[in-house]
């Protein structure tokens, strides 16, 4: 099997784990958002990913040990760049809605992911992508408008069902600065692929070549590269239990099992995304995070399907969700077809 299509399937994969690790929420009886967020951050980005690395990665002190600092400190100023967009994103929701928001997020984020390593080079692999206004920067920049337009139709499917359902928008704050807050998150969040695709190059040759094999080599890399977003995400909610001294709910034995859940899943998301980023050759960093961001939006679609988001929201909201949905799997294959084909 060509192994840029066997990437082009791992990073759909990816985004498929993404969205469904939304789903372990809603089933917590006693943790909130910052009870979640912090067991998640802890798991997910510190103790899995460094665990997988260990285990798979014969010599990982000697390979982490031979790069320049500067390449750390790089990709973990991305990283903390998402860290910063997971907040942003969460005071978004109580601002304007959370159906607004993450149309917002995704809308811009999108563009964001997918054209800036045209314009500036990854490392690695990626180093060899084509330009933007070469032929295939200008059928990705067609693809990419389609599955913004997707979004913009998903979001608005969903604030109609919040008015339908009378949640309305948002419930606090300003709303314009709810804006612009979306905004800035959207293309912060972009941050976690480039902390891959920047600094993935030197690192995974310095382990491949000390025996480690290649999903230990990638989640290596994210080990390496996700100490910055961990200080955001784990000291924000920390702070929230400190500040509502509600730390004790902690101890929930079945949310927190869940929390595992969504770890292992986003642990899975990682690896996937980085092992088909780099499957899919120059385009990897591109293609690669507009099929994991496209399949993460569908799977999360799904998950609010399955528990009832769209009951009683009527047919106008359904259809118009419905619409968005063809589009989105209609611009995913042409991406899939623009990757067969290079």
């Amino acid at each position: 099997m060509d192994t840029s299509m066997t990437g082009a399937g791992l990073a759909a994969f990816a985004g498929i784990a993404m969205g469904l690790s939304a789903a372990p929420i809603k089933f917590m009886k006693s943790y909130r958002y910052e009870h979640w967020a912090f067991i998640n951050s802890f798991l997910a980005l510190i103790v899995l990913p460094w665990s997988l690395a260990f285990a798979l990665c014969p010599d990982l002190s000697g390979a982490v040990r031979v790069l320049p600092v500067a390449v750390y400190i790089k990709a973990n100023l991305w990283s903390l760049a998402w860290g910063v967009a997971n907040v942003l994103c969460g005071l978004c929701f109580v601002r304007i809605g959370m159906s607004l928001t993450m149309g917002i997020l995704t809308g811009v984020g999108l563009p964001v992911g997918i054209l800036v390593p045209m314009v500036v080079k990854g490392s690695g692999r990626f180093a060899d992508a084509p330009a933007l206004f070469s032929r295939a920067g200008t059928e990705i920049m067609g693809v990419t408008l389609l599955l913004v337009v997707a979004v913009a139709w998903m979001a608005q499917a969903g604030c109609e069902r919040e008015q339908a359902l009378g949640h309305g928008g948002g419930t606090g704050g300003s709303f314009s600065a709810g804006l612009v807050m979306a905004i800035a998150s959207g293309v912060l969040q972009a941050g976690l692929s480039f902390a891959f695709v920047y600094s993935q190059g030197p690192l995974t040759e310095a382990l491949l070549l000390r025996g480690a094999s290649g999903s230990g080599a990638v989640a290596a890399v994210w080990a390496a590269t996700l100490p910055g977003g961990v200080v955001v995400n784990t000291l924000f909610p920390l702070w929230l239990m400190l500040r509502r001294r509600n730390a004790a709910q902690l101890w929930n034995s079945k949310d927190l099992c869940l929390c595992l859940a969504r770890a292992a899943l986003f642990v899975g998301f990682l690896v996937c995304m980085g092992s088909g980023m780099r499957m899919m050759g120059a385009l990897g960093a591109s293609l690669g995070f507009g099929l994991y961001q496209g399949f993460q939006t569908l799977s999360s679609q799904a998950v609010g399907v399955v528990s009832g988001e769209w009951r009683g929201s009527g047919r106008r909201p359904r259809v118009r969700m419905g619409a968005a949905v063809v589009l989105m799997l209609a611009a995913i294959t042409v991406m899939a077809f623009l990757k067969a084909n290079r």
